[in-house]
């Protein structure tokens, strides 16, 4: 069935050759120092302006950026090296382009005030919390990519997989979040852009296996291969890791403040003039902000109400449209 299937989507009569693809991906073959030359102008090219998209919360100069980033190029022979079983350049390229873009985002970071709330910028914080469906997600983008890579057909879908995969951007926001001195939003931005590279190799190598780019050593277990499989095992479950344990976290913290919003509802429903305008996670304290005509009701009776329904060591806010702060404490303290 799957044969099948593959079959219809790679058919023989409209695949590239293993020539034509090593042309277009490997930046050493052909003329290698005009292809270098040109990765590396638009790579740089494309990290400053996403940096200018993330600092802006600029949707469309963010997406402007994916769609020149060349970054895709090498990690794509990365996947067709695996799969000739070909040595490659493809890795160091990578590593140095991934160093190129977050040092430009640093140098980017110094002109953010001191006072600049990472998190309150959209850019930012979509791309500091990674979770499995930006795994599935990127799964399913670099498998549009290699097919559009391995058909003659269908490569007018290329800019659109340069749109949905993200790799420059969250690049960008790890060194502007360096840059800050936000370790742990840089770090959750590179989980997400190790998550879509490794996305974007294993795709490749599936969809370049089907193709017939697939070399059948004599030995089917040899050296490279075995390394190669333990590598891409070992690289899948330490971005697998956070991803899960931050899927089950968001999962946790929504529930959290739903529960808490529904509490908060029921607290201020003695009082027409009043409504919850926003309930939210900050660290390990739970922001409620109301809006409210003169002084809110006790807190004893929302922390009662809260008891059993969140976790006892968070810390309860309230906060007012007068800019009236009340502190709740934790719930079961």
């Amino acid at each position: 069935m799957l044969s099948g299937v593959l079959e219809r989507v790679l058919p023989a009569a409209q695949l590239r050759s293993s020539d034509e693809l090593t042309r277009d991906l490997d930046l050493s073959s052909g003329d290698s120092a005009g292809k270098k030359s040109a990765f590396w102008t638009m790579l740089a090219l494309s990290a400053v302006v996403a940096s200018g998209g993330v600092l802006t919360d600029s949707t469309a100069t963010v997406i402007g950026a994916m769609i020149i980033a060349p970054l895709s190029t090498p990690i794509m022979d990365i996947a067709m090296g695996i799969v000739r079983q070909r040595g490659t350049g493809a890795v160091g390229t990578v590593v140095l382009g991934c160093l190129l873009v977050v040092a430009i985002g640093a140098v980017f970071s110094l002109v953010v005030p001191g006072n600049y709330e990472l998190l309150g910028n959209g850019q930012i914080a979509g791309r500091t919390s990674p979770g499995l469906m930006d795994l599935v997600a990127a799964l399913a983008t670099g498998m549009a990519g290699a097919v559009g890579l391995a058909r003659r057909d269908v490569a007018a879908v290329l800019p659109g997989v340069a749109i949905a995969i993200s790799l420059v951007p969250p690049l960008v926001v790890a060194g502007v979040c360096l840059g800050q001195g936000a370790v742990w939003p840089a770090a959750g931005a590179l989980v997400l852009f190790l998550s879509n590279l490794l996305a974007l190799v294993f795709a490749g190598m599936v969809v370049f296996a089907a193709s017939g780019h697939h070399i059948v050593p004599e030995h089917e277990d040899t050296r490279s291969t075995r390394k190669a499989r333990v590598v891409l095992g070992v690289l899948f479950t330490l971005v697998l890791v956070p991803l899960a344990a931050n899927t089950v976290v968001t999962v946790l913290i929504s529930t959290w403040t739903d529960r808490a919003e529904e509490a908060a509802d029921r607290w201020i429903s003695g009082r027409p003039d009043a409504s919850v305008t926003r309930v939210y996670m900050a660290s390990r304290t739970m922001h409620i902000d109301v809006r409210i005509d003169g002084s809110p009701p006790p807190v004893d009776t929302l922390r009662s109400d809260l008891e059993g329904r969140v976790p006892d060591q968070i810390v309860v806010v309230v906060k007012t449209t007068h800019g009236e702060r009340l502190d709740v404490g934790p719930v079961g303290g």
